[in-house]
C-alpha cells in the first residue's frame, strides 16, 4: 500500500465513531435476578466475556484473570428493555423543530420509518441509560392517519450505532383515537385498515413493474410497507383499549391469518384475557391506570396486568412516552408486586414483575433469550444496583451494554452537581428570605 493510501486509510479510521471494546468481567457475591421470571438468587455470580453473558447464578466458576467486582450487598440484573418509547425522537417536546414524533402533513403514513430521525446524542437516551435501561423499541405517534409508521429497536449505548433492528414493527391506532383519525367512527377505522391490507395484498401479487389499480387509496410506499405486515414478518402493533375493540382486533386473524399482532394499551384487557391468551397475542401496557380517562377505559384497573398474566397472556410493561419515562419502569413493576398484598387485587411475583420490564418486552420485540435476560449467549447488558431494583430508593451504580461500561452522566446530573454546592456569598440580600 502506498503512503498516500495509508494516509487515506488512517483518515478514514479517524472519521469512524469510536467504539469501545467489550470488557470481560465478573460480579460476585451479589443478589442476581436473571430476568426470566424466576426469583432472585442470593450470593450469586454473573460472568460476561466478549460482550456476551457466559453464566449467571450460584456456583459459577471463574476463569483466571477475569476482572472481578464485589457485589456484596448489591443486586445485579440484565438491562431493562423498554417497549414502545419515543426515545431519540425529540429534544424539547413543545419545540416542533426538535420533535420528530409525528408527521401531520406528510402524504405518507405506513411507510414512515423512525430510523433516520433517531438521535443517539439525545439526553432522554442518556437519562434512561442512567436508570438502567439498555434496550428499547421506539414508535412514532399518529399524524393524520391510523397508521403511525414503522418503529425500530435500539440499544442505549454511548455511541452512534444505536439501531439494532430498523422497521421492527408497524403501528396502527384503533379504538377512539383511530376513530377520530379515520373520519369519526370505529367503523371507518376498520374500513381504512382492511382496505389498506387488501391493497397491500394486491400489490404483493402483481408482477414487478406492473401498474396498480387506478382506485388505490394508498401510496405505493405505504402499500409496500404493509406487505411485510401481511406475511407476518413485521409485527402489527395495534393501539386499542376497550374490550369490544380488542375482540374486533383479534377477529382480524380470521381474515388475515398471518398477521403477527401485538396489543398496545389494552386497559380493559382483563375482561377478555382468555380470548387474548387463546389467540397467542402479547400485550404491552401501562400497568397502573385505574381511572376511566376515556369511555374506552371504563373498566381500567391496576389489577389488569395480574389478571391477564393469570389467564396466560404474555404481558410487558411499556408505553413510555412523554412524561412516562423509561426509567420509571422499575417503580411501576414494583407496584405490581405490592398489589399481591392487597385483598382482592391481582399483582405479580417479584420475578414476574421484573420479567415484564426485561425479558418479556425483549421477546415481544423479537429478541427472546438475547436481551433482557442473564443467560448464556445473551447480550452483555448488566446493571449493578445499590439495592432491590424494584424499590423506589434503589439506583444503578454501574451499567454495561454489550460488555462495555457506560457513562451515567447526563444533563440532569450535571445540573445537580453544578448547583449542589452553590456559593451564596455574593447573592443579593433578598435571597436571605
Amino acid at each position: 500500500m502506498s503512503r498516500r493510501a495509508q494516509f487515506a486509510a488512517a483518515l478514514a479510521a479517524l472519521a469512524l465513531p469510536f467504539a469501545a471494546q467489550a470488557q470481560d468481567l465478573a460480579i460476585t457475591n451479589a443478589t442476581v435476578a436473571t430476568g426470566d421470571g424466576s426469583a432472585p438468587i442470593e450470593n450469586a455470580t454473573v460472568l460476561v466475556q466478549g460482550g456476551k453473558v457466559v453464566a449467571a447464578g450460584a456456583g459459577v466458576s471463574l476463569p483466571a484473570g477475569v476482572p472481578t467486582v464485589d457485589g456484596t450487598g448489591k443486586w445485579v440484573t440484565p438491562g431493562l428493555f423498554s417497549a414502545v418509547t419515543d426515545l431519540g425522537l425529540w429534544d424539547v417536546e413543545a419545540v416542533s423543530e426538535s420533535n420528530d414524533t409525528e408527521a401531520d402533513g406528510s402524504p405518507f403514513n405506513a411507510a414512515l420509518d423512525v430510523t433516520p430521525a433517531l438521535n443517539p446524542a439525545s439526553q432522554h437516551i442518556a437519562i434512561s441509560r442512567a436508570g438502567g435501561v439498555t434496550r428499547a423499541s421506539v414508535a412514532a405517534f399518529n399524524g393524520n392517519s391510523i397508521f403511525a409508521g414503522q418503529g425500530a429497536v435500539i440499544d442505549l449505548a454511548d455511541d452512534a450505532a444505536l439501531v439494532m433492528k430498523p422497521r421492527a414493527f408497524q403501528f396502527v391506532e384503533l379504538g377512539e383515537a383511530g376513530a377520530r383519525l379515520a373520519g369519526g367512527s370505529r367503523v371507518a377505522a376498520h374500513v381504512v385498515l382492511r382496505n389498506a391490507l387488501r391493497e397491500a395484498k394486491e400489490l404483493a401479487a402483481l408482477p414487478a413493474g406492473s401498474a396498480r389499480q387506478s382506485d388505490a387509496m394508498l401510496t405505493r410506499p405505504d402499500a409496500m410497507a404493509l406487505v411485510k405486515v401481511l406475511d407476518g414478518s413485521e409485527p402489527l402493533y395495534v393501539g386499542v383499549e376497550r374490550a369490544a375493540d380488542i375482540r374486533a382486533v383479534l377477529a382480524l386473524k380470521s381474515e388475515f391469518p398471518k398477521l403477527n399482532l401485538v396489543l398496545v394499551g389494552a386497559a380493559e384487557g382483563w375482561l377478555v384475557a382468555p380470548e387474548i391468551a387463546a389467540a397467542h397475542v402479547p400485550v404491552i401496557t401501562m400497568p397502573l391506570r385505574d381511572l376511566p380517562a376515556e369511555f374506552e377505559m371504563l373498566a381500567a384497573t391496576q389489577s389488569n396486568v395480574g389478571r391477564m398474566k393469570k389467564a396466560g397472556v404474555k404481558v410487558a410493561i411499556g408505553m413510555f412516552t412523554g412524561g412516562n419515562q423509561p426509567r420509571y419502569a422499575a417503580q411501576q413493576a414494583g407496584n405490581l408486586v405490592a398489589l399481591t398484598r392487597l385483598p382482592g387485587a391481582a399483582g405479580l411475583t417479584w420475578g414476574e414483575a421484573f420479567a415484564a420490564i426485561s425479558s418479556v418486552p425483549a421477546e415481544i420485540s423479537g429478541f427472546a433469550g438475547k436481551a433482557g435476560v442473564l443467560a448464556p449467549g445473551a447480550v452483555g447488558d448488566v446493571v449493578l444496583w445499590d439495592g432491590d431494583p424494584l424499590e423506589l430508593s434503589s439506583v444503578p451504580q454501574d451499567v454495561w451494554i454489550d460488555g462495555v461500561k457506560q457513562p451515567l452522566e447526563n444533563h440532569q446530573t450535571r445540573l445537580r452537581d453544578r448547583y449542589k454546592d452553590l456559593d451564596r456569598t455574593y447573592l443579593p440580600k433578598a435571597y436571605d428570605w
